[in-house]
């Protein structure tokens, strides 16, 4: 009669834990929004997340690196060079604090860090030896057009060197690139794959899903691009990538940054859609970063290139297949949006 009574009990509490509850571990779920409520919760987590992102960065850069990058003494420079790393944290950052002051629920899926490689193989393939060829082909077609920039003699290694100090003969020097090159091919992806998470999860992560609610898929990308190019604006007007002493400065230099960020953004963003994880963009933004200025290496001093045309990516005639793949992912985006028969959503 006890255990009747015991298990009647019980039963009754178990339903009044449910009903407080209605849920699992007694905690009430959130309200379900209406589309007009979730878009503007939606367009407030954008607001909030740019705000914080671009204030953080543009202090720090503005007050902090520019300062210190008038200043000639070597010491300083590496002082510099750590302090734009760090800055790569930021928009993981403003991500994370809106997170938290708009109280989202987060989920793995939500975290966009999902790996999934037996499904997605291709895809984290594009972004190491595909980003690897892409780049070599845009050296290469550089130097094709301007062969008398094209240095055997490895004219800005052996500057590096005695810059440093060091003797060299020729054999060593080149026995240095060909190490350089095969070395940054394969480990280029991890070599950075830390500071890139720190802006990956926060623009492809965090902005971008948050972009294609508001918007189709190709004004998303485009938008998340060109914010992207202007978040550099800062470390672009002191020098970042195309200097300063060039026509228009240093207007020009904006413009081709925010040019550079919208095609690796059509990209980066393509990958993220495709495997709904920002993981393959950080491994790619890392290949960027770690494997970028392999066309540099065949550069003279005494011939300078010109940044905006190559050899680099970040040159028009540099960064041409990249432009390509970029236009034709971007194409494959649109296509499968407007094929579609439910919208996108990666959260």
């Amino acid at each position: 009669m006890d255990t009747d009574h015991n298990q009647q009990e019980m039963q009754e509490i178990w339903k009044k834990f449910n009903k407080q509850g209605n849920g699992a571990g007694g905690v009430k779920p959130a309200p379900k929004l209406t589309p007009e409520e979730e878009k503007k919760r939606n367009l407030k987590q954008i607001g909030l997340y740019l705000l914080i992102t671009f204030a953080l960065t543009y202090v720090v850069e503005i007050f902090g690196i520019m300062p210190m990058a008038k200043n000639a003494d070597e010491q300083q420079a590496y002082i510099v060079q750590s302090v734009i790393a760090s800055v790569m944290f930021l928009p993981a950052l403003g991500a994370l604090l809106t997170r938290l002051l708009t109280k989202e629920r987060l989920t793995l899926r939500s975290l966009m860090l999902t790996i999934d490689l037996k499904k997605n193989l291709r895809y984290y393939g594009l972004v190491w030896f595909g980003f690897d060829l892409l780049i070599l082909f845009g050296a290469a077609l550089y130097f094709l057009i301007f062969r008398e920039q094209f240095d055997v003699g490895f004219g800005s290694m052996k500057a590096l060197f005695e810059a440093q100090g060091l003797e060299s003969t020729q054999a060593q020097v080149q026995q240095v690139v060909v190490v350089q090159l095969a070395m940054g091919a394969v480990i280029a992806p991890f070599a950075n794959l830390l500071n890139c998470f720190g802006e990956e999860w926060g623009w492809r992560g965090f902005l971008l899903p948050r972009m294609m609610k508001q918007f189709k898929v190709v004004p998303a990308v485009l938008l998340s691009g060109v914010i992207w190019g202007l978040w550099h604006l800062p470390l672009t007007v002191i020098g970042h990538n195309y200097g300063v002493d060039y026509m228009g400065y240093p207007f020009t230099g904006i413009l081709a940054m925010c040019l550079f960020c919208t095609v690796m953004g059509i990209i980066l963003s393509y990958v993220t859609i495709k495997t709904k994880s920002c993981i393959p963009a950080v491994m790619g933004h890392s290949t960027l970063n770690g494997f970028a200025s392999a066309g540099i290496l065949f550069t003279s001093p005494e011939r300078p290139c010109n940044v905006f045309l190559g050899p680099a990516p970040t040159g028009l005639i540099g960064g041409a297949g990249f432009i390509a793949v970029a236009g034709i992912l971007l194409y494959l985006l649109y296509r499968e949006e407007k094929e579609a028969v439910t919208k996108w959503d990666l959260t």
